[in-house]
């Protein structure tokens, strides 16, 4: 019987396609500038979105802003 494990330092588990022959290969024909690039275009991705986000929560910032009506009391 296989004994599972609960250490999240092993992130490969046996069998898997993926952790077992395509990540080591991809490791191994990537050169370091490759590596760099990738991950500098997963950093931008992210800003990306954030920038959406933050276009989103401030439209929907001065919606609320607008509600209700401005009265002079005198």
């Amino acid at each position: 019987m296989e004994e599972k494990t609960n250490n999240p330092g092993t992130a490969h588990q046996p069998g898997c396609f993926f952790c077992t022959t395509a990540l080591p290969l991809i490791e191994r024909c990537w050169t370091e500038a490759t590596r760099d690039h990738f991950r500098n275009s997963r950093i931008e991705f992210l800003k990306g979105l954030r920038s959406l986000l933050d276009d989103r929560i401030a439209h929907l910032s001065r919606a609320e802003e607008q509600k209700g009506t401005h009265v002079t009391v005198e």
